[in-house]
């Protein structure tokens, strides 16, 4: 009897534990050589086993399936280290944290282990079961490739740069295989077919003819996004310390955080500087001019590269890991909310509208090629 994809992919987490256990359980003086044989065994065992419950030869035709159960088990130990550096659960994950990874005690890493463990792994799960189904998982594909670099490229610039930076191990170059597998399943996501939506020729060219003005929602989404880059460059130039006066002020009176030495936020903010910056005006133009059809998929990495981004900010500016001079001050909290929260929707209505009225889009037909549809 075979499981269905999607539960079996549910199960692969479950793995963790008796990893993390085995792990843990080693003497400190004994522990890396007999551990890591001793968890590399038991997750080997768990992942065959698991693809031969599902079918497994079938699914080998779609090998982004095996990436999915992968990355949901790695899923489920970034949520176990959560979980216990926050003094929820115990004796699982410690003598990775302090063996091989003591980044991850920093509040940045606890809010990216929770993201990871939370929304990573429900995308991973939905992508796994559509794959089992045979079933179209490109937009959700997207929008966790964009989550999962943004997540991986700030934490490990971040601790070249940071504070931390010292107690970096060679175990940090295991993270090289990790940044080729995602640029692997970009490539495969990027080449998978899209679904066009089922309109004719000339509902297309309708949809596409109209101008600016008779597209209130498109105005005001590119209101928002301008918004949107004009607080990208801003806080960029913050923390490229800027002398501005108002620069200063932002940063001693309503984000402290920007200046805290892990070098989290910093690198944060310069990757929205150089390359959330110059998508936000390109998306402008997509939506201004017809005819752009590489803005959806596009908007949907940026999606989740900012969702993620936004929720590690906001949660470690406010995590008791940071310390206290860092911390956002109560007098600008709700104000600190407001604008991170605002500033992480823009890409997300841009990925909706995207979505939702994806005519606008398609590339555009030549008269000619038009006519000869329309007389068919």
């Amino acid at each position: 009897m075979q499981l269905p994809a999607g539960p079996a992919a549910l199960a692969a987490p479950l793995l963790a534990l008796p990893v993390a256990l085995g792990v843990s359980a080693r003497p400190r003086s004994h522990s890396s050589p007999p551990a890591l044989a001793l968890a590399l065994v038991l997750l080997l065992l768990g992942l065959v086993s698991l693809l031969i419950l599902t079918g497994g030869v079938g699914l080998i035709q779609d090998p982004l399936f095996c990436l999915f159960v992968v990355f949901s088990f790695v899923s489920a130990v970034d949520l176990l280290i959560a979980l216990e550096e926050d003094g929820i659960i115990s004796g699982f994950t410690e003598l990775y944290v302090r063996e091989g990874d003591p980044h991850l005690r920093t509040a940045h890493g606890l809010l990216t282990c929770y993201w990871d463990g939370a929304v990573h792994y429900g995308l991973c799960l939905a992508m796994a079961g559509a794959a089992g189904r045979r079933k179209s998982y490109r937009g959700l594909g997207l929008f966790w490739l964009g989550s999962l670099l943004m997540s991986a490229v700030v934490f490990l610039l971040g601790n070249l740069i940071g504070k931390y930076s010292p107690e970096l191990s060679p175990s940090f170059l295991l993270n090289l295989p990790y940044l080729l597998l995602l640029t692997w399943a970009g490539l495969r996501l990027f080449q998978q077919p899209r679904a066009l939506p089922s309109l004719s020729p000339e509902q297309i060219a309708e949809e596409q003819r109209k101008p600016l003005y008779q597209r209130p929602w498109d105005l005001l989404l590119i209101l928002i996004l301008i918004l949107t880059a004009a607080f990208t460059f801003f806080r960029g130039m913050v923390v490229l310390d800027c002398p501005a006066d108002s620069c200063f002020d932002y940063t001693y009176l309503h984000e402290p955080y920007l200046r805290d030495p892990v070098g989290y936020p910093k690198v944060q903010m310069l990757i929205y500087l150089f390359y959330l910056l110059p998508f936000l005006f390109l998306a402008i133009y997509g939506l201004a001019l017809p005819g752009c059809s590489w803005l959806p998929d596009w908007s949907l990495v940026f999606a989740g590269g900012v969702a993620q981004a936004q929720f590690a900010h906001l949660g470690s500016s406010l995590h008791s890991r940071t310390p206290f001079p860092y911390q956002t001050p109560e007098e600008v909290l709700w104000t600190f909310l407001l604008s991170n929260v605002l500033y992480a929707l823009g890409p997300q209505l841009l990925a909706l509208r995207c979505l939702r009225s994806p005519a606008f889009f398609l590339p555009r037909a030549g008269p000619g090629l038009a006519r000869a549809k329309k007389y068919q």
